[in-house]
């Protein structure tokens, strides 16, 4: 059975995923979907809107055979980082195909780029250097950084956010070896930023989430029927979709009795942003007010956002090198299975590269550890016992059987 492996957050899954998903497929004529899904946060440092669970499930009823976790440790990262954690998951599950979306919608320049900067790398990397030292964030001295070197017209927009991560889904296959084929498909109408519903059927995830938010809109039409009802079950059961302003009070909690060298230990937490982040949070009153405040041109907001995250989590410098000194994921998760990805799992289970964690309890590393306290934090806005009957959840729920 050949594999295709997708790279996902499902954050909900919409109908933007189904068609990404079906073209997946027959682009590449596989017989296999292995998903590979943050877990309760997620890359752009934001809580998930609802547990990964729920979200496994709207991946199975949407047409995925598989769906393993990328560990927080790779998940709430720069894109790069993020890329490298997924790639090596799917390299392990042995996929064939590896197909992202893109505003590109070419494979060809993809690969171009990727050869062109494996070649120019001394030079790209001092151009990095040059501009960030001008004051402009990470992500926009990668940008100006290739327009310098580069004039070729077979090269890629690394301004469009889907390309940057699908240039990096590109490099971590390179840089593992890996004979995973890199495909893509053109992102179909939403953009991935897009806060509007588009005048068809496919919207942007942030769209629909600030619908949720709303309380008013009508998503129906935007989802598949499946996740339109385990959201709704969701609001139902628990009167909540997860955003970050459920977790302001602990974050500010949190900040409010940390010491200054303990927040300088906090990954992230660099260039002496504890000065500013101490002294922002005591007059803050909302999430929003504490981002707006602490947002300045060289930090992004989504970098500002994952370093709270850390802060929430407790997320060291010290435990996050551990990623540094082999940039691969050193386990499997499985949330999830079709009766076909129980068969594929079968199939390959004598040759898998990385040990299939299905049960947490026996399993010990530092990263999963990284994993348990996330879960922790996610479920903290919760009053008791509910609290503690859902954070049992991620220790005794098995992984999820989808019967077709």
């Amino acid at each position: 059975m050949k594999a295709i492996g997708v790279v996902v957050e499902y954050n909900p899954f919409h109908n933007g995923h189904l068609y990404h998903l079906r073209e997946s497929v027959k682009k590449s004529n596989a017989d296999i979907v292995i998903a590979v899904m943050s877990g309760y946060f997620l890359q752009r440092g934001e809580p998930a809107l609802v547990p990964k669970w729920e979200r496994t499930k709207m991946a199975l009823q949407g047409g995925v055979d598989l769906v393993v976790e990328l560990p927080y440790a790779f998940a709430t990262q720069k894109a790069e980082t993020f890329a490298n954690g997924a790639v090596s998951i799917l390299d392990a599950l042995h996929c064939s195909y590896l197909c992202f979306g893109s505003e590109t919608g070419d494979i060809a320049p993809f690969l171009h780029t990727n050869e062109f900067l494996q070649k120019e790398s001394e030079q790209y990397e001092e151009y990095i250097k040059h501009f960030m030292q001008t004051g402009v964030n990470y992500p926009t001295a990668l940008s100006l950084a290739y327009q310098k070197i580069s004039n070729r017209k077979d090269t890629l927009d690394l301004s469009q956010p889907n390309n940057i991560l699908g240039f990096h889904y590109v490099k971590a296959i390179s840089k593992l070896n890996s004979n995973m084929i890199p495909l893509t498909i053109k992102r179909y109408k939403a953009g991935y930023h897009d806060k509007d519903f588009a005048s068809t059927s496919i919207a942007s995830a942030t769209s629909i989430r600030n619908s949720l938010f709303d309380q008013n809109a009508d998503i129906s039409s935007y989802v598949p029927n499946d996740t339109y009802t385990i959201l709704e079950k969701y609001k139902e059961q628990y009167g909540v979709f997860h955003q970050w302003e459920n977790y302001f009070s602990f974050l500010k909690y949190s900040l409010l009795t940390m010491k200054e060298e303990e927040l300088k230990s906090i990954y992230e937490v660099e260039e002496g942003l504890e000065n500013r982040v101490l002294k922002l949070i005591i007059d803050s009153h909302c999430f929003q007010d504490f981002m707006e405040q602490l947002k300045t041109k060289r930090y992004t907001w989504t970098r500002l956002q994952r370093l709270c995250m850390h802060i929430l989590t407790r997320t060291s410098k010290q435990e996050m090198n551990l990623i540094n000194q082999h940039e691969t994921s050193p386990y499997i998760r499985l949330l999830g299975m079709s009766e076909r990805g129980q068969e594929y799992l079968r199939s390959i289970k004598k040759n898998l590269k990385l040990p299939i964690i299905s049960k947490v309890s026996g399993f010990h590393h530092p990263l999963f550890e990284i994993d348990l306290r996330a879960a922790a934090t996610y479920f903290m806005i919760f009053p008791e016992p509910l609290r503690s009957r859902l954070l049992k959840t991620e220790y005794t729920t098995p992984p999820i059987r989808m019967s077709y």
